[in-house]
C-alpha cells in the first residue's frame, strides 16, 4: 500500500487503538495470535467493530456486527464514508496534506446515503451510522482484513475501498492507527517480500519498471533480467489451458484441492506435458505428478527466516533432521539448477540471506547476527543501524513537500455484486472459510483428531434448514452451476437466510472447491471463493457417526 506491500503497523500498536476495525475477518479463528493483541486493546477498553456476512466467532467479541450481503463491501466502504463527510468527520488537515482526489472521491459516495446503503448491503442504516461516526471521532484506530475481502472478483477494489475510509480518517502513517492486511498463511508475507509474486523483484523492486534494481541483479546473477510480468497464478492456469504452459513446479501447494472450479484444475494439472511436486506428504496434487520430490518441514527441519503480517523477520532453526530421503527446498532447487548445468555449489539459507540483503534495500541492514540477536526484525531496516519501522509512511504527515513525497490517492469505486446470480434453481449463497482447528486443504491437520472439529458440513441458517426440511446431520446433495457434492448439514445461528457457509479443509468429505467459481479478479488473479450460488437437496439422514 502507497509503495509497500505489507501492513502499516505491528501488531503491538493494535493493543493501543481506541476503535479497531475486523473486515472480512474471522481473526479468532484464522488469525488468533493477531486476535490476542485485539483482545486486549478490547479488555483495555478499545471499540470493536467487525463487519462480516456472518456472526463469527470474532463478532462475539465486538460492541457492534454489521451483517452486510456478501459482495457489497464497496457499497457499505461508500456509505461509511459518505457519513464520515457528511458529519464533518473527516480529517482535514491530513487529507489536504497527504492525499489526493479527494474532491472526486467525496463527489463520487454523495449518493450513498444511509438509506440507500442500507438497501444494497443489508445492514441497517443506524448501524451504519454509528461504525462512521466511531471511525471519524476516533484518534487512534486500526482496520484489519483477510480473504473476505480479497477472494472476490473484484479484490483490489475492496482493498482500495477500505484504504479510502483509512485516508478518510488519517489513520496512517501515525503510531497505533493503521491498516492491516493479515496474510492466509504463515509467511505469506515472506513469500512476497523475497519475489514470489510476477511483476516484483525482492523487496517489491518493479521488474518492469526499476532499471536501477535489475542491474543490481544481474550483477549478481550474471545474467539478463528481462523486463517482463510474468503470470499470476490465474494466469497459469489460463496458459495451460491454451498449451502455452505445458510444464509445472508445484512446490509445498496443493492446487488440486484448494483452487476454485476444483474439477477444471485437475484436468488442467493432468493435461500437461510434465508434472513436478515438492511436498512433505502425498498430497492429491503430488498423487497426479511425473516426479515428487520429498522435502522437509520448513518448520522445524530447516534453517532460514519467516516474515509476519507485521513485516517481521525472524529466524526458523531447525529442530529435527528430516527423514532418510527428504531434503530441504534450497537443496533441491540447488540440485536441479546443476542438472540444469548452474552449479551454485553449498548453498545455505545464511548464504541465501546474505546475498539477499546486497540485492533489497528494505532488507539491507538485517544481517543474520542482528535477526539472531534481536528476534526478529520490520522491515524497512535500510542500514545495521537501524531497528527496522514498527509503523509505514509518516512521510504522509511531513510539512515539507520534499520528504513527504507522492500523496496517498482516494480511489473512485463502484459496487458490484457476485459473478454468480442467486436464481431459482441455485437459491442460496455460499461463502467458504476457515475453523480455528483446521489448516487449508487439510493436508497438515486431518491426519490428527480434534474435539473441537466437526468434519466440515454444509452450514446451513436455522431458517433455511427449515425450509429445506432438513436437520441436524443430515446428508444432502449441495450443487452449483460446475459441479455437485454430497455432505452433511450443520445448522449455525450465526448465518443469516439465504447464507450457507463451508471451509475447504475437508476435500475427501466435502470438496468445497467443486462448487466454487473461478471468476477472478483482472488486477490481482484472486478468484471468487466467498460467492458461490448453490441448491440443497435432501437425500436422507445418515447412520450414526456421520458416515
Amino acid at each position: 500500500m502507497f509503495g509497500a506491500g505489507g501492513g502499516t503497523s505491528s501488531y503491538r500498536e493494535v493493543e493501543n487503538a481506541d476503535v479497531i476495525l475486523l473486515w472480512g475477518s474471522n481473526a479468532r479463528e484464522a488469525h488468533p495470535i493477531f486476535f490476542h493483541h485485539v483482545l486486549k486493546a478490547v479488555h483495555r477498553g478499545a471499540k470493536l467493530f467487525v463487519v462480516d456476512p456472518r456472526r463469527t466467532t470474532s463478532s462475539q467479541w465486538a460492541d457492534l456486527w454489521l451483517g452486510l450481503d456478501v459482495g457489497t463491501d464497496i457499497a457499505l466502504s461508500n456509505t461509511v464514508a459518505r457519513e464520515i463527510i457528511a458529519a464533518g468527520l473527516h480529517h482535514t488537515e491530513f487529507i489536504a496534506r497527504g492525499t489526493c482526489g479527494f474532491e472526486e472521491y467525496r463527489a463520487s459516495v454523495e449518493e450513498w446515503t444511509l438509506e440507500r446503503g442500507e438497501q444494497v448491503t443489508g445492514v441497517p442504516a443506524a448501524l451504519i451510522s454509528e461504525l462512521a461516526h466511531a471511525w471519524g471521532h476516533a484518534k487512534n484506530a486500526q482496520m484489519c482484513w483477510t480473504l473476505g475481502i480479497t477472494e472476490h472478483h473484484n479484490a483490489v477494489d475492496n482493498v482500495l475501498s477500505l484504504i479510502n475510509l483509512a485516508l478518510l480518517g488519517g489513520h496512517v502513517g501515525r503510531p497505533n492507527a493503521g491498516i492491516q492486511p493479515l496474510r492466509g498463511q504463515n509467511n505469506v508475507q515472506g513469500g512476497g517480500d523475497m519475489g514470489a509474486i510476477p511483476n516484483k523483484l525482492t523487496g517489491f523492486q518493479d521488474i518492469e519498471k526499476d532499471a536501477a534494481a535489475r542491474a543490481r541483479f544481474e550483477g549478481v546473477y550474471g545474467v539478463p533480467i528481462r523486463p517482463r510480468y510474468g503470470f499470476t497464478l490465474t494466469q497459469m492456469f489460463e496458459a495451460m489451458e491454451h498449451g502455452v504452459m505445458k510444464s509445472v513446479w508445484v512446490i509445498g501447494e496443493n492446487p488440486a484441492q484448494s483452487e476454485a472450479d476444483g474439477q477444471r484444475c485437475r484436468k488442467l494439472l493432468t493435461g500437461l506435458d510434465h508434472l513436478v511436486v515438492s511436498d512433505i506428504v502425498m498430497t492429491a496434487t503430488a498423487e497426479l505428478a511425473d516426479v515428487v520430490f520429498p522435502a522437509s518441514a520448513a518448520w522445524c527441519e530447516t534453517e532460514g527466516t519467516v516474515t509476519s503480517s507485521e513485516r517481521r523477520v525472524q529466524r526458523v532453526r531447525k529442530a529435527l533432521d528430516p527423514p532418510v530421503g527428504a531434503r530441504d527446498d534450497i537443496a533441491i532447487i540447488a540440485e536441479m539448477a546443476k542438472r540444469l548445468g548452474f552449479d551454485w555449489g553449498d548453498v545455505g539459507a545464511e548464504d541465501l540471506w546474505e546475498e539477499l540483503r546486497k540485492l533489497s534495500p528494505m532488507h539491507a541492514g538485517m544481517s543474520w547476527k542482528r535477526l539472531e540477536e534481536l528476534g526478529g526484525i520490520p522491515w524497512p531496516c535500510p542500514d545495521e543501524s537501524s531497528p527496522g519501522e514498527t509503523f509505514l509512511h509518516a512521510r504522509l504527515w511531513e510539512t515539507d513537500p520534499a520528504r513527504r513525497g507522492e500523496p496517498a490517492p482516494f480511489t473512485v469505486l463502484k459496487h458490484a455484486g457476485p459473478v454468480d446470480p442467486i436464481t431459482a434453481d441455485y437459491p442460496l449463497l455460499m461463502t467458504t472459510g476457515r475453523r480455528l482447528d483446521s489448516y487449508n486443504t487439510g493436508v497438515s491437520t486431518r491426519a490428527y483428531s480434534s474435539p473441537n472439529r466437526a468434519d466440515h458440513p454444509l452450514y446451513l441458517s436455522p431458517e433455511d434448514a427449515a425450509r429445506l426440511n432438513v436437520s441436524a446431520d443430515e446428508r444432502v446433495r449441495v450443487s452449483s452451476r460446475r459441479g455437485s457434492i454430497e455432505t452433511e448439514v450443520a445448522v449455525d445461528p450465526g448465518l443469516r437466510p439465504g447464507l450457507a457457509f463451508m471451509t475447504l479443509h475437508a476435500p475427501d468429505r466435502a470438496d468445497a472447491n467443486v462448487l466454487t467459481i473461478d471468476a477472478t479478479d483482472p488486477k490481482a488473479g484472486t478468484a471468487e471463493f466467498k460467492a458461490t450460488a448453490i441448491r440443497v437437496e435432501k437425500l436422507g439422514a445418515v447412520t450414526a457417526g456421520g458416515k
